[in-house]
């Protein structure tokens, strides 16, 4: 009889016990969800938080800067051209630039034709090509240079593309004079990266610029010799 009196007992005791451990383990649960959870949004919050001041970051920059780094680590990378291999196309770039000025003096200027003759040509690669003599120039100690005549060139051909664009949509405001301005910034910003040119480079480039734009009934096949061919091909 005590025997099964102590049995009972012993029973009611574990019906008793079973649920306050599930109820344990239900607290230790919530408590770990509760955790990760916790965790979990603060890493969203850092996250968020880099985002938000890498964006700022970019903001805070000009769009132009960020092309022309982004230009200049690619240029970096790409193995160059030897020297005199660019200098043909920036003299001849120089040239078209100068004709286009020429082109503003008539008395109804094509800008839609003066818009194209910027993206034709020796002036199609400029960007590549200056910046690669500008690569070259930093590799001889005149990098800082070189590189300030590159974004004053490529900054005052983009705002003359938009003084042409306006100017074709029959917006006064875009005068030919603030166009010749640009185009005399562009220029003379060639020229001053052109004299960071080793002196034999710069004038065997200037020959082979010159002979071609030599018209080509003015000249016999034959003269033409391998570096002018080469140069045509590419541009």
């Amino acid at each position: 009889m005590a025997t099964t009196t102590n049995c009972s007992f012993n029973s009611s005791i574990q019906r008793y016990e079973l649920p306050n451990l599930r109820n344990q383990k239900q607290q230790q649960s919530v408590r770990v969800k509760c955790a990760l959870l916790h965790q979990e949004n603060r890493e969203s919050r850092r996250l968020v938080s880099i985002s938000l001041v890498f964006s700022l970051h970019c903001l805070s920059i000009p769009q132009h800067a960020i092309a022309g780094n982004i230009l200049d680590k690619y240029v970096k990378r790409k193995k160059l051209d030897p020297l005199e291999t660019y200098i043909p196309a920036v003299i001849l770039t120089q040239l078209q630039i100068e004709d286009l000025g020429k082109t503003l003096e008539l008395d109804q200027p094509q800008y839609v034709s003066c818009r194209n003759l910027l993206r034709s040509g020796p002036a199609a690669s400029l960007r590549i090509n200056i910046r690669a003599v500008a690569q070259y120039a930093s590799d001889s100690g005149n990098g800082k240079s070189a590189f300030q005549n590159v974004d004053q060139c490529l900054r005052a051909l983009e705002e003359l593309d938009s003084l042409l664009l306006n100017a074709s949509r029959n917006d006064g405001a875009a005068s030919v004079e603030t166009m010749k301005a640009k185009i005399v910034i562009a220029v003379d910003s060639l020229d001053s990266l052109l004299k960071t040119v080793p002196l034999d480079v710069l004038d065997k480039g200037k020959a082979i610029a010159d002979a071609y734009r030599v018209p080509e009934e003015d000249t016999a096949p034959e003269k033409l010799d391998t570096e002018l061919k080469q140069l045509e091909s590419i541009l």
